[in-house]
């Protein structure tokens, strides 16, 4: 976050026990010291508190990356001093970078020959890659705009409700309308169709989401293809699509092959893939491909020559490291495609035994669809003596990190838990976790059975009174959540 903020309740100093063999006196929290400390004390204090931190390998809200090799960490450590951006200093890195993004290219079925070579770049994630994508669409819809003597002051951007927060930023910072497509109970995804109803001469580009963050699920970009060029036929217009494979676009050209939803069709202009997802890279990479040159206007990219040469570039940042470029590229030779598909599948497979064995309890509902990116995403059945909420608080116990949402607008009132499967999330541990649901939920049951027997005993009233006014409280923190963005789950 930019915007940091303190526990104020607190002590305003810092206390170490086994830092206390070397400082006598406490260190303060919100400002430098005034005297340094040895090595291993400062290290052993951040040791500490970082001992609260949560499980990256139990994090089973995040789709990032949380184990790679020992090897890849090995070329990780060794890169970690190299500026990404000093490409004449480090040529190899920056040939590695290009060797990845014709790889992606390629692998996204870009009309390329041969010899050709690649237009992308990459990014410290998908978020700067939306953004550059973003940037291209707008430029070269204004120029279309004034050359033909119009207006170009309300640009938007066409998507689903569904979509990540980033879109939302985009659109905010670069002051470009966002039209969004509602989603319904059942229904999580964009609707082509009421896409393609809300295109108009000022849309810049439709975003389609190949992996929603809330359910998995891939949106529909083969019909979107076919209903934007008939739109686009019928007007006169030239709508391009984004395709916003942040999550899935490791993950389908491995498991579903013969899906079209990427530069095969005609309107897709460029596809944005997150590195550090399911391109199995440490957080801090990202990767935007365009369908050819044309698609990036020049105006675009700044050429600068005083780290030592010509060097050509479009990021939002200038400085990062180059260890995950290197590690993404590691991942692309050690693994090849066939490995990429036997991990995706692996993956996939452990979304299967959670599925079978949530069902088995009979107490979810299962929202996510089998085709998407491997994840599970239910809800309760019954959420009349319990939530969704209190059996995400209840499994922290057991050191689980799975979070619980409300689903985007017009279907905010269903409320789910979300498990991401990762590389590293075994069969074994996924039986792990039904045991403890089951546990969790088992425990909340009979919790409530006491209770009702106990104010039975004492002859207290019904429990229609208390139902009442925790409904109401339900109420009002639903009117809350509501006011709130809710597609920023990541």
């Amino acid at each position: 976050m930019v915007i940091s903020s303190t526990i104020a309740d607190y002590d305003q100093n810092l206390h170490s026990t086994f830092a206390s063999r070397y400082v006598r006196t406490s260190l303060p929290r919100f400002k430098m010291p005034d005297q340094p400390i040895p090595k291993d004390a400062a290290y052993q204090i951040i040791s500490d508190e970082l001992m609260l931190d949560g499980n990256p390998r139990l994090n089973l809200a995040s789709f990032v990356t949380t184990w790679m090799e020992p090897e890849c960490d090995k070329l990780i450590m060794s890169s970690i001093n190299k500026n990404y951006v000093d490409m004449d200093e480090y040529p190899v890195t920056t040939e590695l970078q290009n060797r990845c993004v014709n790889m992606i290219a390629r692998l996204f079925h870009a009309p390329m020959g041969e010899d050709d070579t690649a237009v992308g770049v990459g990014t410290v994630g998908s978020s700067e890659a939306i953004m550059l994508a973003g940037l291209a669409f707008k430029r070269k819809w204004q120029a279309k705009r004034k050359s033909q003597g119009k207006t170009c002051d309300n640009p938007n951007i066409v998507t689903g409700s569904n979509v990540q927060v980033c879109w939302e930023k985009f659109a905010r910072y670069f002051e470009v309308e966002l039209k969004e497509v509602k989603v319904k109970e059942g229904y999580y995804v964009m609707d082509p169709v009421k896409a393609v109803e809300l295109v108009d001469e000022n849309t810049i580009c439709v975003a389609a989401i190949l992996g929603s963050t809330m359910t998995g699920e891939f949106e529909d970009v083969k019909l979107l293809n076919e209903l934007l060029t008939k739109k686009n036929e019928e007007t006169g217009w030239d709508v391009p699509i984004h395709v916003d494979a942040a999550s899935g676009g490791f993950v389908a050209p491995f498991l579903y092959p013969d899906l079209e939803w990427d530069f095969q069709l005609p309107l897709v202009k460029s596809i944005n893939v997150s590195g550090h997802k399911y391109g199995l890279v440490y957080a801090g990479v990202g990767w935007v491909v365009w369908r050819t040159k044309d698609d990036l206007p020049d105006e675009l990219v700044f050429h600068i020559n005083y780290l030592g040469s010509d060097q050509p570039t479009f990021t939002l940042n200038f400085s990062k490291g180059s260890s995950q470029i290197i590690a993404q590229y590691y991942q692309f030779i050690r693994l090849g495609f066939e490995g990429y598909k036997n991990v995706m599948k692996n993956c996939n497979g452990n979304v299967m035994v959670l599925k079978e064995g949530l069902e088995k309890t009979g107490r979810f509902n299962i929202i996510s669809k089998d085709v998407g990116i491997p994840l599970l995403a239910f809800s309760l059945k019954d959420s009349s003596r319990y939530t969704v909420f209190d059996i995400s608080e209840s499994l922290r116990r057991f050191g689980w990190i799975i979070p619980a949402y409300t689903m985007p607008p017009d279907a905010q009132h269903i409320s789910v838990l979300r498990v991401v499967i990762r590389e590293d999330f075994s069969h074994s541990l996924a039986d792990r976790l039904i045991a403890d649901i089951v546990k969790v939920v088992n425990e909340m049951e009979d919790a409530q059975s006491a209770a009702s027997m106990s104010r039975a005993r004492n002859g207290t009233p019904s429990d229609d009174s208390t139902r009442e006014m925790q409904r109401g409280i339900t109420k009002y923190w639903r009117r809350f959540v509501q006011g709130k963005k809710t597609s920023s789950v990541c």
